[in-house]
């Protein structure tokens, strides 16, 4: 196969093209292409609306391209030379009219040919921007400003990547912290694109990326929201189940729920996973995955709402409370207690979790204990414990820590404060 070539320009000469061509059409395009990656098509339907001066970016259907102060104030001059009420920012120098493709290709290339560029495209300058940015940030971030895939980036730019192979693969230690906000702003975007509804089915419904690529319109019952699986019948809520409904009229004769555009016929699961993957990292949620949605779609379910339960009932709750209350793996059960805990619906001390409302945090603990016994005098242990509004076996280590720092002392069964001279304020 051929190799992917990719013509860079010189800067020197792309300084001086768009020194030399000012307010022009063709200094738009070459800025916008060169400084910001776009696409023709995208420098084509470009409007006002789409530059964010404030934040200094350009919002695009599909992701939202950072823009620096130099390329911002040249679009800000540009908009302040021009009629307010025409909304496109390309437009021919002659009849201030929107350009078609073809016009753009033709003025960029005379105006690199005129510079000496005579091998780079207008192509060329987008594939520069996003090699500049792979000299400068992960490939993630890359992926997200310029909407190019793992993929992509694989066959095209593989020599310029640090590790030569870009890997989807997440690895990590803790859960991932599901920004909701993100989340929800990629729904609305993707809407019924392969990538939207599969997001909306995972993180709604709990499926299974084979159980999506494989899903059938027979399955799915619109009018009694459910969607009916091998051994189990799973309720559609709100938002999942609007997306379906549109989505079935916009398909009504589709036999799959998700069928891929060129083969009519259902999404292979590797393709579909690659697509939600580059949906998620184009909205900045690089260190989700669809098992951290599902696994998330399974707390708020039923399994989060229990422990919640549990916890009310119990005062607090063991990591093996949870195996027992879910029939669910100790690694499960840890997962799904962390992500509570950084969801702030749960607060750990040790190996046990409260309700973050009837605990004091343990960052906040040696300041609790401190100002309690400068305002008492002393403390047992199970004063301490009632204090902290945890078990007052959990007591022992946290006074311990307190008393080798020497922030308080310990004479018999009580503790006290030092010397006020000694004392660890």
């Amino acid at each position: 196969m051929q190799d992917y070539v990719v013509n860079r320009p010189d800067e020197g000469a792309m300084r001086q093209v768009l020194k030399e061509s000012g307010s022009s059409a063709v200094g738009a395009i070459l800025r916008l292409a060169w400084q910001a990656g776009l696409l023709r098509e995208e420098i084509q339907q470009l409007t006002w609306e789409q530059v964010d001066f404030l934040d200094q970016t350009i919002v695009l259907p599909d992701r939202s391209v950072p823009i620096s102060e130099e390329l911002c104030v040249w679009l800000s001059d540009l908009r302040d030379g021009r009629d307010r009420r025409l909304p496109e920012v390309v437009l021919s120098d002659r009849l201030q009219k929107p350009m078609a493709p073809q016009s753009i290709s033709r003025l960029a290339r005379a105006a690199l040919d005129k510079a000496g560029l005579t091998e780079v495209r207008l192509i060329d300058l987008r594939h520069d921007f996003v090699l500049r940015q792979l000299e400068e940030h992960d490939w993630q971030y890359v992926s997200r400003i310029t909407g190019v895939e793992a993929a992509g980036l694989n066959v095209h730019f593989a020599e310029h990547l640090e590790e030569k192979k870009v890997s989807t693969r997440i690895h990590r230690e803790e859960p991932a912290r599901i920004d909701e906000f993100a989340l929800w702003k990629l729904l609305r975007a993707e809407k019924t694109n392969a990538a939207g509804v599969a997001l909306w089915l995972t993180w709604q419904v709990g499926l299974q990326v084979e159980e999506i690529a494989a899903l059938k319109w027979e399955q799915v019952d619109l009018d009694k929201e459910c969607v009916k699986l091998p051994g189990k019948t799973v309720p559609l809520a709100g938002g999942v189940l609007s997306v379906l409904q549109e989505l079935r009229e916009q398909e009504p004769e589709a036999e799959w729920v998700l069928t891929a555009p060129r083969s009519g016929q259902p999404y292979d699961r590797t393709r579909l996973s690659k697509l939600v993957r580059a949906a998620l990292i184009r909205a900045g949620l690089d260190n989700v995955t669809m098992r951290d949605l599902r696994l998330d779609c399974g707390l708020r379910a039923g399994g989060e709402g229990q422990i919640m339960a549990l916890v009310r009932r119990k005062h607090s709750v063991t990591r093996n409370d949870v195996v027992t209350l879910l029939k669910v793996s100790r690694t499960t059960a840890y997962n799904r207690l962390k992500q509570m805990v950084k969801r702030g619906r749960l607060t750990q001390v040790g190996a046990r979790y409260y309700l973050p409302q009837e605990v004091v945090p343990p960052e906040k603990q040696d300041k609790a204990i401190v100002d309690y016994l400068a305002q008492e005098g002393f403390a047992y242990r199970q004063d301490i414990a009632r204090l902290l509004g945890i078990e007052a076996v959990q007591c022992r280590p946290i006074l311990q820590r307190l008393v080798t720092a020497g922030q308080i002392t310990q004479d018999r069964q009580r503790y006290l404060l030092p010397p006020s001279d000694e004392a660890v304020k």
